[in-house]
This record gives structure tokens, C-alpha cells and sequence, in this order.
């Protein structure tokens, strides 16, 4: 049951975080999608994979990414989880390539999310 409610909480994110459509990505968000992947993050295991609560959760964060300024705000939003989670930084930047999700730029501390594409 607990599986089944995490689900349906992905896929209300999902469906709420898609509709925001034109408007900049919001931190709080990012972070709350991110929660879905506080078990690797913290335990760096077990390996996200696709289709399980995180990777869905870090391809909704690709849905977010149709423009340069939302690019440039996920990126900034990941870049303040990474700060914040330093000691577990690299798994928030292995994310995507576990999820099979790129998101066009690089998580890593030294990238500028002002340059970002």
C-alpha cells in the first residue's frame, strides 16, 4: 500500500508540476520531486533505476527543462540541493544517468547555471 501511495504522489507532482508550463521552475519543487530520491541520496543505495518513484520524479524534472530560463532555474535549484547535501552531492548528479533522463547540463558544484544552454 505504501508503494501505491508513493506512486499516486508522483503522478499528482507529475501532472501539477507539468501544467506550470511557461512559468519558472519552482526550488520547492525541485526539492520535493528530489525527496522521491532521499534514500540513494542519503544511503547512496539502493540504485535508482526507470520506472521506480525517483527516476519518475527526475523526468518529471526534464519536463521542466523547454526552455533556456527553466534550464538555467532547474539547474540553479539542483545546484542549492548539492550545496546543501554536500557530502551526497554525487548522488544527486548521477541521477539523471541512472534515470536514463538527461537534463542538459551537467549537477556538478563547479557548473555555472548562467551559462547553461
Amino acid at each position: 500500500m505504501g508503494a501505491h501511495r508513493t506512486m499516486i504522489r508522483v503522478l499528482m507532482l507529475l501532472s501539477w508540476a507539468t501544467s506550470i508550463g511557461g512559468s519558472a521552475v519552482e526550488c520547492t519543487t525541485v526539492t520535493e520531486l528530489i525527496s522521491f530520491c532521499a534514500t540513494f541520496i542519503s544511503n547512496g543505495s539502493p540504485d535508482p533505476y526507470p520506472g521506480t518513484p525517483c527516476c519518475e520524479a527526475v523526468t518529471n524534472l526534464y519536463t521542466m527543462t523547454h526552455s533556456t530560463d527553466n534550464r538555467r532555474s532547474l539547474c540553479g535549484c539542483l545546484m542549492g540541493l548539492v550545496t546543501a547535501n554536500n557530502s551526497n552531492s554525487t548522488a544527486i548528479a548521477t541521477l539523471p544517468g541512472f534515470c536514463g533522463v538527461p537534463l542538459g547540463f551537467t549537477i556538478d558544484p563547479d557548473t555555472d547555471c548562467d551559462f547553461v544552454p
